[in-house]
């Protein structure tokens, strides 16, 4: 292999790697109060609501699918979740005729209810449209959610629960994120798998 190449593979891994050891001794409890916050959600009637911007866009819709389609168990009410990152011909509208700041907060003016629940995904924590979110959320009686990387921004001392990935790159963050994901809704199935023994 190229030495390069086998550098930069190895190097990649290690720190996702690190990442994840550093999340599991210091963060696995985020992994329970995230599930607690989309149960009580669930049971209440309350919506989900993911945003984020370029490969978090991806990740909110991702997230999204996972949460409505990957957790279904035959007698267990649906989780009520939307990406504000999915309606580009309101998103383009909010930012052609008012700012690119308001392209999340306008859709949930229209959207959420007092109990609702946001969740802001931003690498870097300081995405302005993703922070109009959560304040509007926190101003209306919201329940936030932060998932972030670097040093956490601005976002996490915005939010009622934050996870920093504690890694400075971006891709690697993200790659942090989709693990959320894929942990957390795949434990949300499970669990009710298991209630039936």
């Amino acid at each position: 292999m190229d030495e390069f190449r086998e550098k930069f593979i190895n190097d990649y891994l290690n720190d996702v790697i690190r990442t994840l050891e550093e999340i599991k001794a210091n963060n696995a409890d985020f992994f329970d109060k995230l599930a607690t916050i989309f149960v009580d959600a669930r049971r209440d009637n309350r919506k989900i609501f993911f945003c984020g911007n370029g490969g978090s866009a991806s990740t909110a819709s991702h997230f999204t699918s996972d949460l409505a389609k990957g957790t279904i168990v035959e007698g267990v009410p649906r989780f009520k979740v939307l990406s504000l990152a999915d309606n580009i011909p309101q998103m383009l509208a909010w930012g052609n005729d008012s700012c690119y700041e308001d392209i999340f907060v306008e859709q949930l003016k229209n959207l959420m209810e007092p109990g609702d629940v946001v969740v802001g995904i931003s690498g870097s924590g300081n995405s302005e449209n993703v922070l109009r979110a959560i304040s509007y959320a926190n101003e209306n009686d919201g329940t936030t959610v932060g998932i972030t990387g670097f040093d956490g921004g601005k976002i996490k001392d915005m939010v009622h629960l934050c996870l920093i990935a504690p890694v400075h790159n971006m891709q690697k963050t993200e790659d942090i994120h989709m693990l959320v994901d894929h942990l957390t809704t795949l434990m949300l199935k499970e669990e009710e798998l298991a209630k039936r023994g």
